[in-house]
């Protein structure tokens, strides 16, 4: 398009932003009125798309980072014709794809979900790195932020993460309106703040008004033409450009304009522009990972009476199958020689993505990496999870199917202490929606699930441990998700003591000391925390009368928690003792932490013994 006729596609695109929040008598028209400009510019003169083809690996992916300008990627779309007027109208609707802020759930040219601020360019960092090392079709990657999420520090580490790894298939636009929520800015208008953050991380900058379609041609070409080092075009707007009762000025965000008539004919009218958006280009994949067979590592039961951690059989069944498929990736936060991802990367160097200790990144890595169609696992110590878990969060809204493995979990990691141990991971990855939650206890359990995951839908996370333990399944045992396996039981079992990865240990030699004691007890493996075996506990409770919960985590949302809602359905609530961390560790060997938290199997058996004795009273 000239010049002209994208002055007429900005205003457009203006205009359909005013009315579809006014449609929908909610929205954020002024944001979007800010960056009409670029996307106009973007979508008629650089941006390379099928929308018939949505998954064309040719084709280039934006990432509208500033999520609530979603009326401006809407009124594109419209542009485009990948949706017609009617639709547009039903902007934030019941029942509409076009939703208060965009989702790849309800739309298929949505990359990843936005709208809590910061994520949109960490997730375009890993699309960046799809196209760069794994796809190689050429494709680009335009992310589109506001200048307010430049405050998050996630924005800084997908800055790094970019520029380390050489990502000039990346283009940041930076929408710079001055005003966020609340008010002003941090830096306002002052272009050179952002530019030397930016130099500082190694990216080229451009700095343009963002009104000026010329000038930002201009930049677009430029970033493409750049080696090396990826592009963030800084652009000053002004936000709610071209209504004057609005333009610039404070306290109108997240609202539709007050005269919408009046606004839409100061933007010159309604028009029905449409764009000829440019083919993409012919992929060629030029570097293809064969896939071999699947053969997961095997340990003999008692394995000649050798421990092993499960973190070293996640390592080891994770590098298995990346050997048997070839669309499995690893990343890590650093931490490979403890997760012992470290047997991945060795295996497939060019599947391993590091991403150093940016656990925001990594997840979002992850993220743009399962848009791209690979299947990620990404490790770290559990405990640092917690810092990515909006992206977690996020992953979920956006449908991705991402595999988390949080290693060094509980009490049981020993002197290391509280600031390493995971004791918040099953609560916080259970509140996930969709997810599926995994404790192994064992090798061969271990590897099975490694493998299961890959064949799950949405969030996937697996806790494993420092420490070693005894094989005690053979290596063709069958487990399940959303199975559990009872490892001992008897008509005569007055208890179930009900546990999971370490603990499963701590119970069963709590039950054969109990057993000597004549009180014979249940004891099942939990190993599916979520979802949960709701048919074995219910039959458990209906058997022995009372389930005794035993877990390396705080008893807030763990496996305590994950028991009682199998019997949530109306039905009687047995009785259920829960045994959990529920003081702050300090310094101590593994087997003094378990003692001090109650959950070892001396204090399993007391707790069984005390419940029989009361049974009998009562």
């Amino acid at each position: 398009m000239n010049t002209a006729e994208l002055v007429e596609l900005a205003q457009q695109l203006r205009v359909d932003s005013v009315r579809a929040s006014d449609a929908a008598g909610s929205g954020h028209p002024t944001s979007s009125m800010s960056a009409a400009d670029l996307m106009a510019v973007l979508l008629a003169n650089h941006f390379r798309y099928d929308f018939d083809r949505p998954a064309h690996p040719g084709n280039d992916r934006f990432v509208l980072s500033k999520g609530h300008a979603s009326p401006l990627l809407y009124s594109a779309y419209k542009a485009a014709g990948a949706v017609d007027d009617a639709e547009l109208l039903t902007f934030r609707k019941l029942g509409s794809r076009l939703e208060g802020h965009p989702t790849p759930r309800r739309l298929p040219w949505v990359e990843t979900a936005t709208g809590s601020l910061g994520q949109g360019l960490p997730v375009g960092v890993g699309i960046a790195l799809s196209g760069k090392r794994l796809d190689r079709t050429g494709y680009r990657v335009w992310v589109l932020c506001g200048d307010s999420e430049l405050a998050e520090g996630s924005i800084w580490e997908a800055a790094e993460h970019a520029s380390y790894e050489q990502l000039d298939n990346l283009t940041a636009i930076v929408d710079v309106n001055r005003l966020g929520q609340r008010g002003p800015t941090r830096h306002g208008h002052d272009l050179d703040a952002y530019a030397r953050r930016f130099q500082g991380f190694g990216w080229h900058t451009i700095e343009v008004d963002g009104h000026d379609v010329d000038a930002i041609d201009r930049a677009y070409g430029e970033a493409i033409s750049t080696t090396g080092q990826p592009t963030v075009i800084l652009a000053r707007t002004l936000k709610g450009k071209g209504v004057a009762s609005v333009q610039d000025r404070e306290g109108l965000h997240g609202k539709p304009l007050p005269d919408a008539d009046e606004a839409i004919a100061e933007l010159g009218g309604r028009r029905d522009l449409r764009v000829q958006v440019h083919e993409p280009a012919a992929a060629r994949i030029l570097h293809a990972v064969p896939a071999g067979h699947l053969e997961l590592p095997r340990w003999d039961k008692g394995n000649d009476g050798k421990g092993v951690a499960t973190r070293n059989a996640y390592g080891q069944a994770l590098a298995a199958l990346g050997t048997g498929r070839a669309d499995v990736v690893a990343l890590d936060g650093e931490v490979g020689d403890s997760t012992r991802t470290e047997f991945f990367a060795k295996e497939h160097p060019d599947r391993y993505f590091e991403c150093y200790i940016a656990e925001q990144q990594m997840v979002a890595t992850a993220v743009g990496l399962a848009a791209r169609g690979w299947v990620p696992y990404a490790g770290t110590f559990a405990a640092f999870l917690t810092r990515a878990y909006d992206f977690v969060r996020m992953a979920s809204v956006s449908g991705a199917g991402i595999n988390l493995v949080g290693s060094h979990a509980g009490v049981a990691i020993g002197q290391d202490g509280p600031s390493q141990m995971g004791l918040e991971d099953l609560a916080m990855m259970r509140a996930v929606h969709g997810s599926t939650v995994l404790y192994p206890c064992d090798a061969n359990q271990t590897a099975q699930l490694v493998a299961a995951m890959a064949g799950c839908d949405g969030v996937r996370y697996l806790r494993t441990s420092r420490g070693e333990s005894e094989v005690i399944y053979g290596p063709d045992e069958e487990f399940p998700i959303g199975g559990s396996k009872v490892l001992r039981s008897s008509a005569h079992d007055r208890l179930t003591l009900v546990a999971a990865g370490v603990t499963v240990f701590e119970a069963l030699t709590a039950a054969d000391a109990l057993d000597r004691d004549g009180i014979q007890v249940r004891v099942i493996d939990l190993y599916s925390v979520k979802p949960v075996d709701r048919d074995t506990l219910r039959r458990a409770a209906e058997d022995t009368g009372c389930l005794v919960t035993v877990e390396d985590h705080h008893e807030e949302g763990g496996i305590g928690d994950a028991v009682l809602d199998a019997f949530l359905d109306g039905r009687p609530v047995p009785r259920l003792v829960r045994l959990a961390v529920r003081g702050m560790p300090g310094s101590a060997s593994p087997d003094e932490q378990l003692h001090a938290a109650g959950i070892d199997a001396e204090s399993i058996a007391a707790a069984g013994k005390l419940l029989v004795e009361e049974a009998v009273v009562r």
